[in-house]
């Protein structure tokens, strides 16, 4: 770091002994519209480089505010946000777009793009290769509320079939951590010449995949949380050299405070209100491309029954364009209809995934609503909740229950919290019961 750095050494030394910034970003599914949540966080300092981001000016306890479990936003480091400024200056977002996270949990990348697209026309694919960080990334996307997603586990050589697919892939890349040393002590520990030449190795070969699955004139985006050139311009360089890329340079203002790298963007502690990021944009050349067809049908779906879809209209927003299948074990499955061809394609060449989201089962004639829907971006206003207190929330979130009060309807009702979705209750003629899945519940004491 002497070497990269010079004479901002020691500045960028005293910048590690000090407390890391805290941010997050706002969910623009939440906050627009005529329903739209107004977070107080929304009236704190902006991050410069992403309409959406907020500095905090210390870290609460965000497992205790049930509007972090509503989906209201996702705390998420500064510099990494950068990306939606990357994608904005590359990409057509007026366009049908097929989007790749490959290396995507727990999802902070895959909310942030999530947000930047067309929720009934473009396809969003978050894959993660290891196995146990998966759940982790389907609950952060499925508390996102888009329905234009599909979450992958596949390792990137299993990816293959899908050349020339994606109008962008988003590779960032397991790295050696060297940006997170302020925040995660276990990295320091962890770091080693050594581990260097793994991690830059590794990256070569996810990048290679990436590329692959790439459509001419596509845009990949690489990016690591750290300094080395190993890892960053030198495997920028070796993309260009070994592949039909050409780096993209952004426009960026200079009080950003970015440097400016051969191929990229480096985020320096000292230098932005952030941890250490690199970033770089290569756009592939045109040429032509290979065509996909897709599967004749879904191996473990079928198309819903037609007797029961005109019951989910009442549960979802007029005019939703969804199509509805069914798992083997009766999980009733939305995405929307402009994308059945899509996932048709992932269905033929990846075997593990999960389309679009579980929005509930019918158990006879009835319609048992699913945790997804109450969180999903094409649930209807309409539907009848019950707004809760702070206390009441937190209640709910710990899969506990509170007193019926003789104003409710009995029924299905939502738990909200200042108007968020938080999940199902069913109101009995006694009792309310608590239809919160036991694996999101919080275990925290609520009084912290």
């Amino acid at each position: 770091m002497q070497a990269l750095l010079g004479a901002e050494y020691a500045d960028f030394e005293a910048a590690l002994q000090t407390s890391p910034p805290v941010s997050i970003r706002l969910n623009s599914l939440r906050t627009a519209g005529n329903n739209a949540f107004e977070h107080p966080f929304a009236a704190l300092p902006q991050v410069p480089w992403h309409p959406g981001g907020r500095y905090l000016p210390e870290r609460p306890v965000f497992t205790l505010d049930p509007a972090f479990q509503a989906g209201a936003y996702y705390v998420q480091e500064a510099s990494s946000m950068f990306l939606y400024e990357a994608l904005r200056q590359t990409v057509d977002f007026s366009k049908k777009l097929r989007i790749m996270d490959l290396c995507a949990a727990p999802g902070g990348k895959s909310t942030l793009i999530a947000s930047m697209l067309d929720p009934h026309r473009d396809l969003l694919v978050s894959n993660e290769v290891i196995r146990s960080r998966v759940s982790s990334l389907r609950e952060n996307i499925e508390k996102w509320g888009a329905p234009n997603t599909a979450v992958c586990s596949a390792e990137t050589t299993d990816l293959a079939g899908l050349e020339d697919w994606f109008d962008v892939v988003v590779t960032d890349a397991p790295c050696s951590g060297e940006g997170l040393f302020r925040k995660d002590p276990d990295a320091t520990r962890e770091w080693s010449p050594a581990s260097v030449e793994l991690c830059s190795g590794r990256q070569r070969r996810i990048l290679a995949s990436a590329v692959a699955a790439l459509a001419p004139g596509g845009v990949l985006v690489y990016s690591t949380c750290t300094y080395n050139r190993d890892e960053n311009d030198l495997n920028a360089a070796w993309v260009v050299r070994e592949f039909d890329l050409d780096p993209v340079h952004l426009d960026v203002p200079a009080d950003w405070n970015i440097a400016a790298t051969e191929y990229g963007y480096q985020f320096f502690p000292h230098r932005v209100q952030g941890e250490g990021f690199f970033i770089a944009v290569f756009r592939k050349k045109e040429g032509p491309a290979r065509k996909h067809n897709p599967a004749s049908g879904f191996k473990n779906l079928k198309p819903l029954a037609k007797n029961q879809v005109p019951e989910l209209g009442r549960w979802l927003r007029p005019g939703a364009e969804l199509r509805f299948f069914e798992t083997t074990s009766g999980e009733i499955m939305a995405f929307p209809a402009a994308l059945e061809n899509d996932y048709l394609v992932l269905e033929k060449h990846v075997r593990t995934k999960w389309f679009g989201a579980n929005i509930g089962e019918f158990k006879g004639k009835d319609f048992i609503p699913g945790h997804a829907l109450a969180l999903h971006n094409q649930v209807s206003p309409e539907l009848p909740g019950i707004e809760l207190s702070r206390e009441q929330a937190l209640l709910f979130l710990k899969k506990e229950t509170f007193e019926r009060t003789p104003d409710m309807q009995n029924g299905w009702m939502l738990a909200r919290y200042k108007g968020l979705n938080l999940g199902w209750m069913k109101v009995l003629p006694n009792r309310l019961n608590n239809y919160l899945p036991p694996e999101r519940r919080i275990r925290m004491d609520v009084n912290e």
